[in-house]
């Protein structure tokens, strides 16, 4: 039997998250292949509707990955994005879709070791939980 590969989205503010997505990579530090990363200039800019397409186009989990609290690029871009983080876990819930498919998650760009570990959270999350409902369907 093939082991469950989970199709991951994560959406990443430029300075911060892609940053030390970037930085993962320059230092070779490994994590799944299957996190496509979306760069954002700031997660506030992030709509709830784009996060709800992400599953709509069979992503089985969604990462929004933005600068520390207090540290925003944007001064409060990332706050704007953890609201609309909450609320579309609030529309997953009522449409059947584990809430548990979509995090937020705020990194510096010096935490490349941090950037590797969240998407490896990330990916086991999903891996428990098994294909979206909507990849199901496909």
């Amino acid at each position: 039997m093939v082991e469950f590969e989970p199709k991951i989205i994560a959406f990443c503010c430029h300075y911060c998250a892609y940053a030390a997505a970037d930085l993962a990579g320059i230092m070779r530090m490994k994590y799944p292949p299957n996190v496509r990363i979306i760069r954002l200039p700031c997660t506030g800019k992030l709509d709830v509707v784009y996060l709800l397409k992400a599953f709509e186009n069979k992503a089985d989990g969604v990462m929004v990955v933005g600068c520390e609290k207090g540290s925003c690029h944007f001064t409060s871009g990332n706050l704007r994005a953890e609201k609309r983080v909450a609320y579309a876990k609030e529309l997953l819930k009522e449409v059947g879709i584990e809430p548990e498919r979509l995090e937020m998650y705020f990194l510096s760009s010096s935490m490349a070791g941090r950037f590797v570990q969240v998407v490896n959270e990330m990916t086991e999350r999903i891996k428990k939980l098994g294909p979206s409902l909507i990849a199901k369907g496909s």
